[in-house]
């Protein structure tokens, strides 16, 4: 339940809707499943693996899993990805978890049922409400207060993760995760009872909203979209949070008789239940049925469709303020699950690495993280400084962690162990056909992906012209009319990574103590012995 909760978030409920109307619903869930099947998935079992592969030699961090792994001085710094990249995020996703938790209150007292049928009132109180107009708004009293959402939620991700794994995250999940499924029925229920909502548009049918999302349409020609397939992967890598490194420190944390071939896939059936069947199919059908086919030009980015189209859409339902109560809250409920497991790597390596107990890792990770938090608060312009860490951080280095990843189950460790030792305790085998992908199709696969990603989103290929239009991501930092703020957030990832390699070599000093010591232990009760 814990890494399911890691797994649901503002992905499924936001993103993937975003990405299924944009790319044409029926042939983008082509292209997702496919890549479920050869890259989320396998993926997942090789880290749940690796995980308790290392835990059962007493690591529970990143650095230390690949430091056990690796056997290499370079293994610890690369594991340091798994505990740099969640923190980070998190310091973004709090702040969007924030959004959710206003939304709902808003919702509540009747502050966004007030806005009227126009989409642009939708677009003007986001964009306060963010502070997406202007750097320093969203700490205003302009911003319609989100700031003290946001500090309500930062504080409850910290009480609940300083009770720790069990008491606090699975405890939370417990109950957190049914409550958020219930939820998303309830509303899906509504959602596919609208019928047709205006008798001039009879095409715009609770009907055709479904065949919207599910008809492939010109399949064999949108299938040819190399972008489709891109963005269909990203998503199922995304979702699963593969490469986080949530999934390996959660994972060392069991032991030999626990079931990970099982585990691994109920988590992963779990965020895809709640992506496609919840997420999916109440977002997507229900912004066709107000918008009609041309909610595919209308989403701009993840969020818009549900925060700028779906407030409309309950105005205009019966009951409107508790559909959209509902709705945001379980937004934050999703994404709540998934902040704490951001947290959790790091609190693992502070703790395992420097030897700090639960309170004063908890309280240097809280410093750390609101510095971060504050950075991408103030610097709210258009979510600049949100966008540009996302990049480097959310896509670059988490294809980065995923590939090392399956290098190492596949290469390092080594196929045949691996595939042993995710077997120990299980009742359910993986097909034998896994073994060939998880070797050789895996790291092709994300290879492909990261050179199409660099390709398209970074060098702004054009397949038409063949010719070379480098994206934002390039101009902010090296062009003509550079973006400051975009400069100031890859400093401040490259301060966070520097923090995190520190504290990584003076935590494998420690270890290197701890293993020659060991060593020595060992050498002497062999005299002893002899």
């Amino acid at each position: 339940m814990a890494v399911a909760g890691s797994a649901v978030g503002l992905g499924n409920f936001l993103r993937f809707p975003g990405l299924a109307a944009q790319y044409g619903s029926g042939a983008f869930m082509i292209a997702y499943f496919t890549s479920l099947l050869i890259l989320g998935i396998p993926i997942c079992w090789a880290e749940w693996t690796l995980g308790r592969y290392a835990g059962q030699r007493g690591f529970r961090s990143s650095p230390g899993i690949f430091y056990a792994l690796i056997r290499h001085p370079v293994g610890k710094y690369i594991g340091a990805l798994g505990a740099i990249i969640p923190v980070t995020i998190y310091m973004y996703y709090v702040y969007i978890e924030a959004w959710c938790l206003g939304y709902a209150w808003k919702s509540a007292t009747g502050g966004l049922s007030n806005l009227g049928g126009d989409v642009a009132a939708y677009v003007s109180f986001w964009e306060r409400f963010v502070g997406a107009t202007e750097d320093g708004l969203a700490i205003s009293p302009g911003s319609n207060g989100v700031i003290l959402f946001l500090f309500i939620v930062f504080a409850l991700n910290f009480v609940i993760i300083y009770r720790g794994l069990s008491r606090g995250i699975e405890a939370f999940c417990k109950w957190g995760m049914p409550a958020l499924m219930v939820l998303a029925l309830v509303i899906l229920a509504r959602v596919l009872t609208l019928g047709t909502l205006d008798p001039s548009k009879p095409d715009q049918n609770i009907l055709n909203a479904l065949g919207y999302m599910w008809n492939p349409g010109d399949v064999v020609h949108q299938l040819r979209n190399p972008q489709l397939w891109l963005a269909a992967a990203g998503q199922v890598f995304f979702s699963l949070s593969v490469g986080f490194g949530v999934v390996i420190t959660y994972a060392s944390y069991l032991s030999q008789k626990d079931d990970i071939v099982l585990s691994a896939l109920t988590a992963s059936s779990a965020n895809e239940f709640c992506e496609v069947a919840l997420g999916g199919m109440i977002t997507v059908p229900a912004a066709f049925l107000f918008m009609g086919a041309a909610v595919g030009g209308f989403i701009g980015s993840s969020f818009s469709l549900g925060f700028k189209v779906l407030p409309m859409v309950f105005a205009r339902m019966p009951f409107s303020e508790f559909f959209g109560t509902a709705f945001f809250f379980l937004l934050f409920l999703a994404a709540i699950t998934s902040s704490l497991s951001m947290l959790q790597p790091g609190i693992a390596f502070l703790e395992e690495g420097l030897a700090l107990n639960r309170k004063q890792s908890v309280a240097l990770l809280g410093l750390i993280t609101a510095l971060g938090t504050l950075f991408i608060v103030y610097f709210s312009k258009d979510v600049k400084a949100l966008d540009t860490i996302d990049f480097w951080i959310g896509t670059f280095m988490l294809f980065v962690m995923a590939s090392v990843i399956i290098v190492v189950f596949g290469w390092v460790v080594g196929v045949d162990k691996a595939w042993e030792e995710a077997h120990r305790g299980a009742a359910l085998r993986i097909p034998g056909f896994f073994k060939p992908i998880m070797k050789y199709v895996c790291p092709l696969y994300l290879l492909t992906i990261f050179v199409l990603w660099i390709l398209f989103k970074v060098l702004g290929w054009d397949l038409s012209t063949g010719e070379f239009k480098p994206t934002g991501y390039v101009t902010d930092l090296i062009g003509p009319e550079y973006s400051v703020v975009a400069r100031l957030s890859v400093g401040f990832v490259l301060v966070i990574i520097t923090f995190f390699l520190i504290t990584t070599a003076a935590a494998g000093r420690r270890w290197d103590k701890n293993r020659s010591d060991q060593r020595v232990r060992n050498e002497t009760k062999a005299e002893v012995g002899q």
